[in-house]
This record gives C-alpha cells, sequence and structure tokens, in this order.
C-alpha cells in the first residue's frame, strides 16, 4: 500500500468534544447526550485546525455529540452528514448512566482478569454480556471504515466518532499495545489522520492521544 499513497482514502477520524457525562466521570456507551459549551469549544478548535482541509465527505456516529461535533466542524462546508450506528461508542449495557468509578469497581475482578490474558486474548473478553467486547467494536468500526475508504478513493473524509473507537481501533491494528494505550487515552477532540485502500490501515497523525511508553 505505501507504493500507491495516491489511490488511498484519507480519513481523518475524531472523538467529539466533552459532554455532561464526560465531565462528570459517568459510563456514557450509547447514552445520547449534547455537548458542553466546553465541548462546542472542543469542536470550534477542530474547526479551526480543519479550515484549510478539504473534505469530500462526513459521516458520523448518528449520537448527538458525534453529529453536533461534525456539524461545528464543517459548519462553513455545507457537505451533508451521513450517520451510522456502526461508529458508536462501545454498547456499555447495564453499566450505562453509572459513575465510571462503582463501575470499575464492581468489575474489578474481571479487571484482573483481563491482565493476565495476552494482547491476542483480550480483544474478545467481555465483562458482561450486554458489553461489547473489544472486538465486537473494533470489528463493526473497521467494517465501515474499509466501507468508506472503497467509496472514496483518492479523497478526504472526516469521521466524526468516539474514544473508545478510536483506541480500541488502533490497539487492533498494531499501531499501540493495550499498555501503551489504555481506557481515557483518547481526549475529547482528539484525532487520527490514516490512510486506506479499504483494506488495510496506515497512521499519519495521532493528535490529543496519550501512549503510554514502557518504562
Amino acid at each position: 500500500m505505501e507504493n500507491n499513497h495516491k489511490n488511498l482514502c484519507t480519513l481523518y477520524i475524531v472523538r467529539h468534544g466533552e459532554t455532561e457525562w464526560n465531565a462528570q466521570g459517568i459510563v456514557m456507551g450509547q447514552k445520547d447526550l449534547p455537548l458542553t459549551i466546553r465541548g462546542k469549544r472542543q469542536a470550534e478548535e477542530l474547526k479551526n485546525i480543519f479550515h484549510s482541509t478539504s473534505f469530500d465527505a462526513v459521516y458520523s456516529s448518528d449520537l448527538l455529540r458525534t453529529v453536533k461535533t461534525a456539524e461545528i466542524i464543517t459548519a462553513e462546508k455545507q457537505l451533508a452528514i451521513k450517520t451510522s450506528q456502526l461508529l458508536r461508542e462501545r454498547s456499555y449495557g447495564r453499566f450505562e448512566g453509572r459513575p465510571a468509578i462503582k463501575y470499575r469497581e464492581n468489575i474489578k475482578h474481571l479487571l484482573d482478569e483481563l491482565k493476565q490474558l495476552s494482547d491476542a486474548e483480550k480483544p474478545a473478553f467481555k465483562f458482561a454480556d450486554d458489553v461489547e467486547s473489544d472486538l465486537e467494536l473494533a470489528s463493526r468500526f473497521i467494517r465501515f471504515l474499509r466501507e468508506i475508504a472503497v467509496i472514496h478513493p483518492k479523497e478526504t473524509v472526516l469521521v466524526s466518532s468516539h474514544g473508545g473507537c478510536i483506541r480500541t481501533f488502533l490497539v487492533h491494528i498494531g499501531y499501540a499495545s493495550y499498555h501503551e494505550l489504555p481506557s481515557g487515552s483518547c481526549a475529547n477532540g482528539s484525532y487520527i489522520k490514516i490512510l486506506s485502500d479499504g483494506l488495510d490501515f496506515i497512521v499519519k497523525e495521532a493528535v490529543g492521544i496519550k501512549i503510554t511508553k514502557p518504562s
């Protein structure tokens, strides 16, 4: 793929701006909440970053926070935003709406179990029947990104999505390990730039994403 960059799709995948539950440390998952004032400012910052970027298409998770982030970024570009549930955040099932601290306390024994697994075993691990595994999340997310890349060769596409999706995607494609990219590594308003031929991915930039290097 390195020798055929001219035919590749360029994707900018952004994490939405802050919501009230982000600020309060509440497990959100697929619950639908709007952006806070700060979240809107974060989206405006992304708008400024991408001011000179000519997008050919815009895709977003169908949740309010990602759609609004995409709307703010592309406000002056007059592009229709196409939404998909495949770009949604991980489903946390019964744990959505609970304080993150309480959630982690409830699954502490499972977190300990997860730590004992190899990186090859971790993607299929499930915390509960109604909580998506990393494998389930990455599979639907990557499937949609590949579809976008096939539809838009040689074009530049904005994708507004979620921190869990971005983190899981980066681990899945081998950009970083679980240890290097723990939960919470992708800040609100962070983004990655990738190239894709509809099958493989090359990460060109990762902004606002904290990678923990081995000590």
